[in-house]
């Protein structure tokens, strides 16, 4: 009885629902875009101080940044989504255990990570793209924001957790502190301490050091329970169950590390024998993606917050709740594509030029690729929430699909046979080719689970109907 007590007095089982989405999703997409800011900033203020080169160094960098965030939301969203499962299971004992595993896995992998940068680093911003011109530059800056990789995949896997657990406004803190503080000390330690990219870098992982250090003061205050130090032994058991939920936040990061590495060569192989040359399209589709980026974590952040609340009723076996969770996700999702389809589309040179006045034939590239590449930005929005819908509600191998879709599955293919016939242009075109195939794909998969809700719910509506107080007790 103590277990059903729970689950009715849970808000996430009674509470209005779209409510419940802005409480938990409002903060997940400010501290989604505070964290994408990290690299917005360092790349309009290396733009304005370095130039276009520290830019281009910064996009052969990226790549692998996004590889430790997605080891963070790898073990983050997965002992999330597992611990919102087995509380709305009345599971106490499993949600502690998953929530400490989650957090050793981060642990582990980050001191993996770390040395595995620092031995080939060289070797890896070559496998991004990087140019004999860019190398110093992102050897200067790589070499510094490495030793952020375990403040920043520690903290992504616990912002997730203490999301779960009820308390989305400190994750989101976490996260604004780091990049306030960031944005504060770039242009000091660029512009006054002439520090150049190795000063963007710092500020970077001092910024980053900021978030961890508050994520970690929750440690001591959890809502939902208290795990113990024997909750903190790796458990394979649950380990094996933490990380199929968290594979779809990984590929859909993963993916952005694969899509960057073909996109940076075939950018710079095609430029070189365009007037753009190997540096300017290196530079530009680097602003776009990071850019598109913010947009995406606005959506991502939209269905992420959602997800506590999907997975909850899923495992209470609610499913008119998940279903109507799903609509507003979708609903939210669409205004923000909407919004960021009109601003790529009519005012793309006003956002290139927050990051340093260039050459004209720069700003010609970069506007061609906001225009061209993000044409059917507007369809990522119901992509993107399908990908994280089918992850909260335990369908890891749809779930997969979808986040391998759009980037790997359509992108790759598509930007490595388009060039052949249209130049450097065709790696533009793969863009709007993929976002349109990848949205059919989500429509075709999610239509599919809905249906399958659909029929549930009503099941469930005719056993309430029929036989009240076994189904309170059920509940």
């Amino acid at each position: 009885m103590q277990e059903h007590t729970i689950a009715r007095e849970n808000p996430f089982a009674a509470a209005p629902v779209g409510r419940l989405i802005a409480k938990y999703a409002v903060p997940c997409v400010i501290s989604l875009v505070i964290n994408g800011l990290y690299n917005i900033v360092d790349q309009i203020f290396i733009g304005r101080g370095v130039g276009y080169l520290g830019n281009s160094a910064t996009n052969v960098v990226f790549p692998l940044t996004v590889l430790c965030v997605a080891l963070g939301v790898l073990f983050g969203d997965g002992a999330a989504t597992y611990l919102s499962l087995k509380l709305g299971q009345g599971r106490i004992a499993d949600a502690r255990k998953g929530a400490a595993n989650g957090i050793l896995l981060s642990v582990l992998a980050s001191a993996a990570l770390l040395a595995i940068s620092a031995a080939f680093l060289k070797q890896i911003i070559y496998l991004f793209g990087c140019t004999e011109t860019v190398e110093p530059y992102a050897l200067r800056y790589g070499s510094i924001v490495m030793a952020g990789f375990p403040f920043v995949l520690i903290a992504t896997t616990l912002n997730s957790i203490i999301r779960a657990d009820g308390s989305p406004k400190l994750a989101m803190v976490s996260l604004i502190s780091g990049a306030i503080f960031n944005t504060v000390m770039d242009p000091i330690f660029i512009f006054i301490f002439h520090w150049g990219v190795q000063g963007a870098a710092l500020a970077t992982i001092m910024g980053q050091l900021l978030s961890l250090i508050i994520s970690l003061s929750y440690l001591r205050k959890w809502k939902s329970f208290r795990p113990t130090r024997a909750d903190y032994r790796l458990s394979l058991r649950h380990c094996r169950a933490i990380v199929p939920l968290g594979i779809s936040s990984f590929i859909n990061q993963m993916a952005t590390v694969i899509m960057t590495a073909v996109m940076n060569n075939a950018l710079t192989a095609y430029g070189a024998s365009s007037v753009y040359g190997t540096d300017i399209p290196l530079a530009a589709m680097g602003i776009t993606l990071k850019v598109n980026q913010i947009f995406l974590f606005v959506v991502v952040g939209i269905a992420t917050g959602a997800q506590p609340i999907i997975g909850y009723n899923r495992g209470a076996n609610n499913p008119a709740r998940v279903i109507q969770a799903f609509k507003i996700c979708v609903v939210s999702a669409l205004l923000a594509s909407a919004a960021a389809f009109a601003a790529f589309q009519y005012s793309p040179l006003s956002i290139v030029s927050l990051f340093g006045a260039e050459s004209d034939l720069y700003n010609d590239f970069a506007v061609k690729s906001f225009r061209i590449f993000l044409l059917f930005c507007i369809l990522n929005g119901f992509q993107t929430v399908a990908s994280i819908f089918v992850q909260a509600i335990e369908r890891p191998v749809q779930a997969m699909l979808l986040s391998l879709s759009r980037q790997i599955v359509f992108l790759v293919p598509s930007v490595l046979i388009l060039p052949v016939f249209l130049g450097i242009d065709g790696v533009l075109w793969a863009g709007p080719m993929a976002d349109g195939l990848a949205f059919l794909l989500a429509l075709a998969v999610t239509g599919a689970e809905i249906k399958t809700l659909t029929s549930a719910k009503d099941k469930t509506a005719e056993l309430a109907q029929g036989q009240p107080a076994v189904y309170e007790t059920t509940l």
